[in-house]
């Protein structure tokens, strides 16, 4: 856990962040991974936790996909059940990185789950020549997702296509490019991180979207799928 409640203090909303994984693995969770997706963490946790949003980042069985097993995607569902017996019924948002972010996607069918932030998610299925990734666990849930035009490990244009396939079904579907970043998303990484701090206590915490995040969900493909994350984007937000 990073941030717990304060005691007798109402929780408003849980974050789950996922880091990334591997193919295919029964190895026991990277701890590079685990330690690439905590400033993630943190900086949600210092945005939310004066209105009681509580941080978990998820520690996996194991590193690996796995293929149609999804092992990932399935240990990210069971934590938004352990978030329920926890805390009962609060809204719950599914944040992970590459990998990740593909199991925040996939998991997003949990009644828990009301919003979803995929961070260069990892979608090696969404080419034509295989099975099509589902979606139709995103409607009714608030999705985000963001990519860097240069991540040479998991290709733009997948997430695009994804994105484009969900705001079918999901209007309230919106993608940011983050031009000229890698996968990792450092070049630009205050940028990034304060995007995902306004989406995701815009979605668990009934906080107003910044006018980009507003307008990015509002626009029709491809405008509001190709919506290019600003420089300097959440200076004018910090008090």
């Amino acid at each position: 856990m990073i941030t717990a409640p304060a005691a007798g203090s109402a929780i408003g909303g849980v974050v789950l962040v996922l880091p990334t994984g591997e193919p295919v693995s029964t190895r026991r969770p990277s701890p590079l991974a685990y330690a690439r997706i905590l400033p993630l963490a943190r900086s949600l946790a210092r945005a939310g936790a004066p209105e009681g949003l509580v941080v978990h980042v998820v520690h996996y069985r194991s590193r690996g996909w796995n293929g149609t097993d999804a092992h990932l995607a399935a240990d990210a569902e069971w934590a938004a059940d352990e978030v329920v017996r926890r805390y009962g019924d609060v809204p719950v948002c599914l944040a992970g990185h590459g990998m990740g972010g593909r199991a925040a996607l996939r998991a997003a069918g949990h009644p828990a789950v009301n919003s979803v932030l995929a961070m260069s998610p990892w979608l090696p299925e969404c080419d034509r020549a295989a099975e099509p990734e589902p979606v139709r666990q995103l409607t009714g849930r608030q999705v985000l997702m963001m990519h860097g035009t240069n991540d040479a490990l998991c290709d733009p244009d997948l997430s695009y296509r994804l994105a484009e396939r969900a705001k079918k079904i999901n209007r309230d579907t919106c993608r940011f490019e983050v031009h000229s970043d890698g996968h990792a998303l450092r070049q630009h990484h205050d940028e990034v991180l304060a995007l995902a701090s306004d989406f995701v206590l815009g979605a668990l915490l009934s906080r107003a979207y910044s006018r980009p995040v507003a307008d990015a969900l509002a626009a029709p493909p491809p405008l509001g799928l190709r919506m290019p994350l600003a420089a300097g984007f959440g200076r004018s937000l910090r008090p």
